[in-house]
């Protein structure tokens, strides 16, 4: 048996209210938020009533509860694949067998890799032994022996996990969007990597990256490039002006492009059209070939 349960059977309109009243501010009214929803797992029908109704005015953040309900373990898994934005499961510890609570919150963790949904078990018989070895082994985020959960304490425990699940999955979601960000940025990067050479220099002036296409470019390999003086592909004399141009721009932490040019391994002239931007002290080049001129060696 499998119950989705929208707990609005408890809202009465106001009797004095005019009928074309109520469709006029239904009409205005804003969209009401989504309630949370609350998974009850119990094979003891009591049990489900006297939760909802205990919970029946519950709310918190503006948004009110919905139950879904299930009667053993593998319900309650099938209703967890199904909905996955249930925040709070209140769990029974023995249904069909013993220990079915246990391991639905161990396959809600390991099989469903739903690490955000709150478990909160109860059970008729704890046993102390076995209620820190349940905190202990399993990860669940509260344990309650049914005897000992008063409408209050289940309101507490309630709203304080749906608390934590509301922190948790903000930050979910703005870790799937830091996520995407990092995705993009790493595709531009590819594009840019595959078109451009780019490399980047210490604090010190040394070369302390280069990518494949710098390597190809300038045929050196990249042991060759690590760590060695920029001169090694641009020999001094440096344009004066250039320079001086360079300096001041990084100096006021502004990009500086220009053309310029350096060598190959064999000697060739390759002209390079370059942004430099300053990185720690260091900086970051990025250049496209213009062309490259046959110099004598």
């Amino acid at each position: 048996m499998n119950q989705n349960d929208d707990d609005t059977d408890w809202m009465i309109e106001d009797e004095g209210q005019p009928a074309n009243q109520t469709r006029t501010d239904a009409a205005n009214a804003a969209p009401a938020p989504p309630p949370w929803r609350v998974l009850i797992v119990d094979d003891d029908v009591d049990v489900h009533v006297v939760t909802k109704f205990s919970l029946s005015n519950a709310c918190f953040q503006g948004r009110r509860l919905s139950f879904l309900h299930a009667y053993s373990g593998e319900e309650a898994l099938n209703v967890l694949r199904n909905t996955p934005d249930i925040a709070l499961v209140l769990l029974d510890v023995i249904m069909e067998t013993s220990d079915a609570g246990l391991q639905v919150a161990r396959q809600i963790r390991d099989s469903l890799h739903n690490k955000l949904v709150r478990i909160v078990l109860r059970t008729g018989q704890p046993g102390q032994a076995l209620e820190h070895s349940i905190i202990l082994d399993y990860d669940i985020n509260d344990f309650w022996c049914k005897t000992d959960l008063t409408t209050r304490k289940l309101f507490t425990t309630v709203i304080s996990s749906l608390r934590a699940y509301a922190g948790l999955e903000d930050a979910h979601q703005h870790t799937l969007a830091i996520q995407a960000e990092l995705d993009q940025a790493r595709k531009l990067l590819a594009a840019v990597d595959q078109h451009a050479v780019m490399m980047t220099l210490d604090a010190h002036g040394r070369i302390s990256s280069v990518n494949d296409k710098a390597c190809t470019v300038f045929q050196f390999s990249r042991e060759e490039l690590m760590g060695a003086d920029p001169h090694l592909l641009h020999t001094q004399p440096y344009p004066q002006d250039q320079l001086a141009d360079a300096l001041q721009a990084l100096k006021e932490g502004e990009a500086w492009t220009d053309v310029i040019s350096t060598w190959r391994k064999d000697g060739q002239e390759v002209r390079l059209r370059i942004t430099v931007t300053g990185d720690n002290g260091g900086a970051i080049i990025v250049g496209s070939v213009l062309q490259a001129l046959k110099k004598p060696l």
